[in-house]
């Protein structure tokens, strides 16, 4: 039986990490859009950091599912994103 089929029939799932390990989160400004930056860089234009604390470390976690309904504005507050 593959790794695969193994997690399939003992229904326990992989969590996937946000990010790989050279790299950080971003999110995207007035918007629920995340990417990926290479450590040692800057946000590109539209992103920013999450606010401390906050960071998604793994697809579905408890940091994740919150910036699903939340964002940042332009001053870097935290608000509820706007409907798409």
């Amino acid at each position: 039986m593959t790794g695969v089929t193994a997690v399939l029939l003992t229904g326990c799932s992989i969590e996937q990490a946000t990010c790989g390990g050279d790299e950080f989160p971003v999110l995207t400004v007035g918007s629920t859009g995340n990417a990926c930056v290479p450590n040692g860089e800057d946000p590109p234009k539209g992103y920013a950091r999450y606010p401390e604390g906050k960071v998604p470390e793994q697809s579905g976690d408890k940091w994740d599912v919150y910036w699903e309904t939340h964002t940042l504005d332009e001053s870097g507050k935290i608000i509820k994103a706007p409907k798409e």
